[in-house]
């Protein structure tokens, strides 16, 4: 059994939501600079140049590549013969949040009651934790800051065993034709297929935290996922809702093993700064 101390979980989470916040993934900025290169509206190739020059501005004066710092998000694989010591799993995710947050300078954007007193907790906890235990001895940690410019423009719809791959595809397209420009496109979807009413929702963010330039394993799913950015970038919504041809960078399909009287489907949007940093303890 291998121990963790919760002081080491604590400095990880920080460090990873200050660099995802500072920073884009390689793979992002592979595909914001392959988008540029394949549109052909003049308008649109403006807003690529402004988006890469804000990536650009970002890094050499060093500050957060958007104002929208989001939520953080953090999912967590824990290995099974690891035992964490010295505290609180939670409270340590918590405070490392917290501390990348104030130390950071990092907007704080989380109210500590979502309905009838929404008052800001002043240090953007507490953050969502999502665990999975796993074979082995370590832990990985993968911040997703979730900003809800794009959060809000996501659904979910239980559909019948009945649906076609045509109907899946349709409710996703529609999701993201009602959303327009208000999440930021070009966009990148995370799509989860199957589970119960909660998990299709998660699988859709775990589909955020796969690297753009990684399909499916499976071979059908990998060509619905092709076939889906096809069908989205034809919508001509372009980048910032102003019409182009391409309007998002990629899709990404998780599935999971359904019950024979449903099959959920979870669409979850997120901006062209597709924010996320891992690491493994």
């Amino acid at each position: 059994m291998r121990e963790i101390n919760t002081q080491e979980i604590t400095k990880k989470v920080k460090e990873l939501f200050i660099e995802a916040n500072y920073s884009l993934p390689e793979d992002v900025c592979a595909a914001i600079d392959s988008a540029d290169k394949k549109e052909s509206d003049a308008l649109a190739k403006e807003i690529f140049c402004e988006m890469k020059n804000n990536l650009s501005s970002a890094k050499e004066i060093n500050v957060p590549v958007c104002q929208d710092t989001g939520m953080a998000v953090l999912l967590v694989e824990i290995g099974q013969d690891v035992h964490v010591v010295g505290g609180d799993f939670t409270e340590a995710v918590n405070e490392g949040v917290r501390q990348a947050y104030t130390e950071g300078y990092l907007r704080k954007s989380v109210v500590r009651d979502p309905l009838f007193d929404r008052v800001n907790t002043n240090d953007n906890t507490p953050a969502v934790v999502h665990t999975e235990i796993v074979p082995g001895d370590k832990i990985k940690l993968t911040s997703l800051p979730k900003g809800f410019g794009s959060e809000n423009m996501s659904a979910v719809k239980m559909f019948t065993p009945s649906a076609t791959k045509e109907d899946i595809i349709g409710f996703i397209c529609d999701v993201l034709l009602k959303a327009g420009g208000n999440p930021c496109p070009p966009v990148v979807i995370g799509v989860g297929i199957g589970g119960t009413f909660d998990y299709a929702p998660y699988l859709a963010k775990k589909a955020l935290a796969r690297p753009l330039d990684r399909r499916n394993t499976n071979p059908e799913y990998a060509e619905m996922e092709e076939e889906l950015l096809s069908r989205i970038n034809s919508l001509g919504i372009g980048p910032q809702g102003f019409g182009g041809d391409i309007s998002a960078l990629s899709c990404n399909i998780e599935t999971y093993p359904t019950h024979i009287a449903g099959l959920p489907v979870a669409v979850n949007v997120n901006c062209h700064v597709m924010r996320r940093k891992s690491t493994v303890i």
